[in-house]
């Protein structure tokens, strides 16, 4: 018989990229966590890890055998449904995770409608980074999170998840009120091209939104500054010292005089935010709850 939760540690390993960082996910030793592995490749007479520079890697037996093994987790997950009944109310602990303004625009109300629908519901609300939610989700320590897709989103076809998309987030190009395109009521995003711009920063996902929506139209924005928050984009927008692309669904100081203006362009240039669960996990009474609220307070936030 092999023991399910060595399947667990595989699983972690190909998740995290090292048998360190698997073991420190699950709260094992290295040495613990290498030890399972081995006992798990000596039960079915296969080698699971090999030498790789100075660490290992997976087999191809073992990268065979995941996806089975993800398989099994998600017939774990419908199964712990059925048992408790698909028409079950929503009831117990929801834990859900979300960048700031998902976490501000969409979790929080959501969370709040749930407490009234369903009184036996707790929702648990944690404030956390696409990549980060990621591995929290895989691990267990939360059961929902929105994350925006990126060239490092787990694909389609990725057996741990299951993921939906939620709504397209356009980006609109915000300018200081007394600008001479704030007047418009849309602009093409190539009459850019000689401004000045404020850019997110290098490593975020926002960037690289900026870099592809400006090249394809064939240009590369230049700036001095940069900023992580829409806050602080905005803020130094106002201050007249560059130009921005701001997602719609960002909130924006009313008192800052800055104006948003529509890209021209079909499609216009956007983000887009997927749900994600764990693969199997979606139709939990809970989970499906919060997804329809989610679903219900998107179009709100991009009108």
């Amino acid at each position: 018989m092999i023991d399910l939760r060595r399947l667990r540690i595989l699983r972690a390993v190909a998740h995290h990229g090292t048998v360190t960082a698997a073991a420190e996910a699950l709260h094992f030793t290295p040495s613990a966590a290498s030890q399972q592995i081995r006992q798990l490749s000596k039960e079915l007479d296969v080698p699971l890890l090999e030498p790789q520079g100075r660490g290992v890697r997976l087999t191809p037996a073992a990268r065979s055998l995941l996806g089975h093994a993800d398989t099994i987790q998600a017939l774990w997950e419908r199964a712990e449904i059925e048992m408790r009944g698909l028409e079950a109310e929503p009831a117990g602990t929801l834990r859900v995770a979300g960048f700031p303004v998902v976490l501000t625009r969409l979790l929080a109300p959501m969370a709040a409608a749930l407490r009234t629908e369903y009184p036996r519901l707790e929702v648990e609300i944690l404030e956390s980074e696409p990549g980060d939610s990621l591995d929290l989700l895989f691990r267990g320590d939360i059961d929902l999170t929105v994350v925006e897709a990126a060239p490092s989103t787990p694909s389609l076809d990725d057996t741990r998840f299951d993921q939906a998309p939620l709504f397209d987030d356009p980006l609109d190009l915000v300018v200081e009120r007394g600008h001479r395109l704030a007047g418009r009521q849309s602009v093409p995003l190539v009459e850019t091209a000689r401004e000045s711009w404020i850019l997110p920063r290098p490593d975020t996902t926002c960037h690289a939104h900026v870099m592809t929506a400006c090249g394809a139209v064939g240009f590369t924005p230049q700036g001095r500054h940069q900023a992580v928050e829409w806050s602080s984009v905005a803020a130094l927008v106002a201050h007249g010292l560059g130009v921005a692309l701001v997602p719609r669904s960002a909130d924006l100081s009313p008192q800052l005089p800055v104006t948003r203006v529509p890209l021209e362009g079909s499609p216009a240039p956007a983000r887009s935010l997927l749900t994600f669960t764990r693969a199997g996990a979606r139709e939990r009474p809970a989970i499906a709850a919060a997804v329809a609220g989610l679903e219900r307070l998107a179009p709100g936030l991009v009108a």
